[in-house]
């Protein structure tokens, strides 16, 4: 039986994703082809026997137009012969990435392959795509009647439904920022990051996103952010608990992971991190949108014969505080199980590199901790989510 296993997994630092940002400069095809350069030159793999480069990102206009894996292989000086794809599963597309390289070398249809995402939110602002137009058409607007709702008003339904106060949303928004905090002052994220060279020469190595600082008590004066009229009427449940600081942080970043058919590791001599063990990837009701990765847990659990407390990492992106916190509620793991070093509300959410980042993330702390097998899932647009099971070799 084939099987498929990650060689190496690398991140840019995470940018703040707004004009002056420490990527902000940086076109998004030269910062994803920096971190495809520091996977190649990590491993000492020839390029030219990359099979395929699957590349997530979210919005795809304007610098992030024209098939940017393809376009970032070019950059980098890479073989003309080596094509590329572009993956848009809103903010699980480069997991979805992930899931295809993996399974297109168990089907045997490529023996090394790259994944993974980029999206620069300074240079192309989130929803640059829909260009003032009703991305969902009439019949789903009428199914859906009055209409579907912006995430934030999302967040605000799932905290309501779990009955998740303000203040425990905000403990765990500075919890995320203290533990990120904590394992980038031990070094943890040097085995992660490639430093990136931007415009004017300046080399960036270290997480911008992450305030050390943060406390309860400051996100506490932080106003709701999504209060809509309309959506309070419709929903008189929602408390308006949701704020920028218990939300994840517009971002710039690139993320990259080299897939191979463990056969071809073992020939080439290059020691696999972790193996891949399951997949799964389902809906759930559009309207709440951020809850299917609760029924993908279970989904994948099964695929994998494993139990919930088989997992030594659980990562769940941070996209909004309620949505981790829903999940722990249904899936009672430890706290320290889940993201341990932090996330997207300290490290950002760059959409379409967010899933290899978090990948990325969760293979170098098994590694650190000795942990056997990682779980991530994560909220995607239209109510799916991806759910992964990697073990640690």
């Amino acid at each position: 039986m084939r099987t498929a296993v990650v060689v190496d997994a690398v991140r840019s630092p995470m940018g703040k994703g707004k004009p002056g940002g420490a990527l902000s400069e940086l076109h998004a095809v030269e910062l994803l082809a920096q971190v495809l350069a520091g996977l190649v030159n990590r491993t000492g793999i020839d390029p030219g026997t990359v099979e395929d480069v699957i590349v997530g990102c979210v919005s795809q206009a304007a610098d992030q137009s024209v098939t940017p894996g393809r376009m970032a292989w070019l950059a980098a000086g890479f073989p003309e012969h080596v094509p590329a794809t572009t993956i848009d599963r809103r903010c699980g597309s480069s997991q979805q990435a992930l899931h295809f390289a993996a399974q297109g070398v168990l089907a045997g249809a490529y023996d090394v392959v790259v994944a993974g995402g980029v999206e620069s939110m300074s240079r192309v602002p989130m929803g640059s795509a829909r260009m003032g137009r009703d991305p969902y058409g009439p019949s789903v607007t009428e199914r859906y009647a009055p209409g579907l709702v912006s995430q934030g008003v999302a967040a605000e339904l799932v905290a309501a439904k779990w009955a998740l106060e303000r203040e425990t949303l905000d403990a765990y928004s500075a919890r995320s920022h203290h533990r990120a905090a904590a394992a980038a002052d031990a070094g943890h994220f040097r085995d992660e990051i490639v430093p990136i060279t931007v415009p004017g020469g300046t080399v960036v190595d270290r997480d911008e996103t992450i305030r050390p600082g943060t406390t309860t008590e400051r996100l506490a004066g932080l106003k709701p952010s999504f209060q809509d009229e309309e959506a309070a009427r419709r929903f008189p449940e929602i408390g308006w608990r949701v704020t920028a600081g218990n939300s994840s942080q517009i971002t710039d970043g690139a993320s990259a992971v080299l897939v191979m058919s463990e056969e071809r590791a073992e020939r080439l001599g290059l020691t696999p991190l972790a193996r891949f063990h399951a997949f799964s990837v389902c809906g759930d009701d559009p309207v709440t949108m951020l809850t299917a990765p609760i029924p993908a847990t279970a989904m994948v659990l099964e695929r994998a014969g494993l139990d919930l407390a088989d997992i030594d990492h659980a990562e769940v992106n941070e996209a909004f505080a309620p949505v981790p916190l829903a999940w722990q509620a249904e899936y009672p793991v430890a706290d320290e199980v889940l993201n341990p070093v932090g996330g997207a509300i300290a490290l950002g959410h760059p959409l379409g590199a967010s899933g290899s980042r978090l990948f990325t993330s969760m293979l170098w702390n098994l590694r650190r901790t000795g942990g056997r097998w990682g779980l991530q899932t994560m909220c995607e647009a239209g109510g799916m989510a991806n759910a992964t099971i990697v073990e640690r070799l």
